[in-house]
């Protein structure tokens, strides 16, 4: 049951993956959220959603949250605002998911 699981998450990652490729975008620098301290060790974890507007130079320039814990959203906002993507021609937008889990 445990490998259906990590297959599950690689096949998830793997579309997350492609998604991204079919907008034309490549992460070519990515920061990983900080989890704030006081939240891991009380256990408290949780997925953010954002949507992230990507401009032509490949820097990400608004993040929108859609969904999370407010304290888990500030640190992958932070996090998001330092990516780069390759150059484009035009904007483009996205989402994002993270998962904060207490436990890893």
């Amino acid at each position: 049951m445990h490998a259906q699981t990590d297959k599950t998450q690689k096949t998830e990652k793997t579309e997350k993956a492609e998604k991204a490729e079919k907008s034309g975008r490549k992460l070519i620098y990515k920061e990983v959220p900080a989890y704030p301290a006081e939240l891991k060790s009380h256990y408290i974890g949780g997925i953010v959603r954002l949507k992230i507007g990507i401009s032509p130079r490949g820097t990400v320039d608004t993040v929108t949250p859609i969904g999370g814990n407010p304290i888990l959203t500030e640190a992958a906002v932070a996090a998001v605002k330092k990516w780069k993507y390759t150059p484009a021609a035009s904007a483009t937008t996205m989402d994002v998911e993270f998962t904060f889990n207490p436990f890893h």
